[in-house]
């Protein structure tokens, strides 16, 4: 019965969405206000009935009813319950269902977070949102049904892929979800735009909290995938540039750079055009990440299908969002002439520098990704575009914004003064340099290129700590408690980003650099040395789990004389489906991660280990929080907290715009 409840949803839902693409449309373009009001219920309805349909399916998998395809295919009865309940959006099916229930909770936020938007305005943007759900449910519906039924049930389903049953990877794609499909209001925001002919800066201070909220979720996400990556496979690494990982990384990078320019719209009402492509183009990579992963492009533990015609609805879709959105673009935005001017030296032209670099990456990180499809889908055979490319490109591309990050947020708005800004940073200049050359002498010059990325991992932490103290500086004759108060959420939300992305490249410098890994085999009682702790192996025992039997092994740590801790990595083999897959064990200091992996028996009852070091590798996961605990405090400004303001103010604003 849940099944047929979830399909009937589905049929509402899409009827709903067509009212909503298009009654609003009418009413905006004729004045009548009923049917522009009537963009407010249609989405309100169809978050109603994709909550319902998604319900259905999680009632379907948690319950185990294999009547239904989709449950038979990607879960089995001993699965443990919160992976019946991921395995929900845990393939193609039903990660489509959980994105059009993203879609319409977000238009639903709109609707509600959104009252003091014009009437006329706010029918635009929800009327766009719900042309982009109806997409999805033509082809969740056509193409990708997750209520398809089977007759007679089987006794047993198939099971999830064993990697997914991970808590890492339970959480990891809902929060990629959140953020691509968050980027579908800025997108909706920006075409309703094209469509009225107007930008003003109180539409930046509209759209830029949906964007902060897409760029959190998308943080969370890659930084969820990353770590899931470094525990789960046992390989120590927690990036590999693979295809699906830039679809997500591409969108982050625009969204960073959609957040930094709509700052200019409001406080300038300068660079109108390129913002609203910006919008345009960080939701057009996530539905291009789509397109990777569902078209059979690429075969990965990320894809989700191989059906070519699954890809080619999805591409024909993404030529008509993407391509009708820059058409409107090419036609709107020449008349979106900037009113704001701001110098060559000054907070703006730091922007400006923030989105040429952050842009640029994107689109170098783009054509690394499809070339090589490109090249196999013309015949010409096959190329792989590996690390060092992308690495380089990093280097290249990531190391003038760390500087400008640095020194940005002291210029003045609208005419800056780089000498005084210079003299407040000058000490993290001396921190980053001294740390660079103690590095290149403590290791005898071996590490040069090592020691320029510490040096600029030391530079933006130190630059973001003077310009706190210079904001306290600034407000004499107060006490601290009070100066600390006065610094708005919003100051300390970016103060906080910037200090994680420093956090984020320490992490990566050092534990590239310094990584010790053991490659061995070691039979009980061994000891082996890695990086000067003691890995004494203990032995192995078998273990059985609800789903899965494993051999573990057991591993002693000395730290010289003392026992430090006890490691037991795991080799699984799951049943449903029949499949191997390692679980490290990790042990985190603050200095570095103890890291061991045991694989397979060698003869005379020895075994394959992988024993790691990973120094300051922890960086990486905390600057990636301190990234999102920074989106977070932006978004609880009074200023920039989602929503409009309120009062007079507030209603003069939204009347002129």
């Amino acid at each position: 019965m849940a099944g047929e409840i979830g399909h009937f949803a589905l049929l509402l839902a899409l009827m709903f969405a067509l009212v909503g693409a298009t009654v609003p449309h009418i009413g905006a373009a004729r004045g009548n206000a009923a049917f522009m009001a009537l963009a407010d219920r249609a989405i309100l309805a169809q978050f109603a009935m994709a909550a319902v349909a998604f319900a259905a399916l999680t009632y379907a998998f948690v319950t185990s009813d294999f009547s239904v395809v989709n449950v038979a295919t990607n879960s089995h009865t001993l699965k443990p319950l919160l992976y019946k309940i991921s395995g929900t959006w845990g393939n193609h099916e039903g990660s489509l269902l959980f994105w059009v229930l993203n879609l319409t909770l977000f238009g639903a936020l709109v609707s509600w977070r959104g009252r003091k938007l014009p009437l006329r305005f706010r029918s635009r943007v929800l009327a766009v949102q719900s042309t982009l759900i109806l997409g999805f449910l033509l082809f969740i519906i056509f193409t990708s049904n997750p209520f398809l039924r089977l007759d007679p049930a089987p006794f047993e389903g198939n099971g999830l892929n064993p990697l997914l049953q991970d808590p890492g990877l339970a959480f990891h794609p809902p929060m990629l979800y959140l953020g691509y499909v968050g980027l579908s209001v800025a997108f909706s925001f920006a075409v309703a735009a094209l469509i009225e002919g107007e930008v003003t800066p109180l539409w930046a201070r509209w759209v830029r909290p949906w964007a902060l909220l897409a760029w959190v979720f998308l943080t969370g996400g890659i930084a969820l995938g990353s770590w899931w990556a470094y525990y789960e496979l046992g390989w120590g690494g927690w990036w590999f540039w693979d295809p699906v990982e830039n679809a997500s990384f591409m969108p982050w990078l625009v969204a960073a750079a959609l957040l930094h320019s709509a700052i200019v719209v409001e406080k300038r009402d300068a660079l109108k055009s390129w913002t609203i492509l910006l919008a345009i183009i960080a939701f057009s990579l996530s539905l291009l990440g789509t397109f990777v992963v569902r078209s059979g492009v690429i075969t990965s533990v990320h894809a989700f299908a191989n059906d070519p015609a699954r890809g080619i609805f999805i591409l024909a879709f993404l030529a008509i969002v993407v391509g009708g959105s820059v058409t409107l673009y090419a036609w709107r935005a020449p008349k979106l002439a900037p009113s704001g001017l701001f110098g060559v030296v000054s907070r703006e032209s730091a922007l400006v520098v923030n989105n040429i670099f952050l842009s640029t990456f994107a689109a170098v990180v783009l054509v690394g990704t499809l070339y090589p499809l490109f090249v196999e889908a013309s015949g010409a055979g096959q190329i792989s575009v590996g690390p060092p490319f992308f690495e380089y490109a990093a280097a290249v591309l990531m190391s003038p914004l760390i500087v400008a990050l640095g020194i940005g947020p002291l210029l003045a708005w609208k005419r800056g003064n780089v000498s005084r800004s210079v003299q407040i940073v000058f000490p993290a200049l001396i921190v980053g340099f001294v740390a660079a050359i103690v590095l290149v002498w403590r290791t005898s010059g071996d590490f040069v290129m090592t020691a320029f990325g510490l040096g600029l991992a030391a530079w933006l932490v130190s630059s973001v700590l003077l310009e706190i103290a210079n904001r306290l500086r600034l407000r004499k004759g107060a006490s601290i408690a009070s100066a600390l108060r006065k610094i708005t959420r919003a100051q300390w939300g970016m103060s906080m980003a910037h200090m994680g992305l420093g956090f984020i490249l320490l992490g990566i410098t050092i534990s590239e650099a310094f990584t010790t890994e053991e490659l061995t085999v070691m039979a009980p009682g061994d000891t082996v040395d890695v990086a000067g702790y003691d890995f004494t192996f203990e032995g192995v025992a078998p273990i059985v789990g609800p789903n899965y039997t494993a051999v573990r092994g057991f591993f002693t740590v000395y730290e010289g004389e003392t026992i430090l801790t006890s490691l037991m990595p795991e080799d699984r083999v799951y049943s449903n489906p029949v499949m191997t897959t390692t679980e490290a064990a990790i042990y985190p200091l603050f200095s570095g991660d103890l890291y061991a992996v045991i694989g397979e028996a060698a003869s005379s009852g020895r075994w394959s280990v992988r024993l790691y070091f990973k120094p300051m590798i922890s960086g990486l996961w905390l600057g990636a929080f301190m990234m999102m605990v920074g989106g977070v405090l932006s978004l609880s400004d009074r200023r920039l907290r989602i929503g409009l303001p309120t009062g007079r103010k507030a209603r003069v604003s939204g009347a002129s715009a």
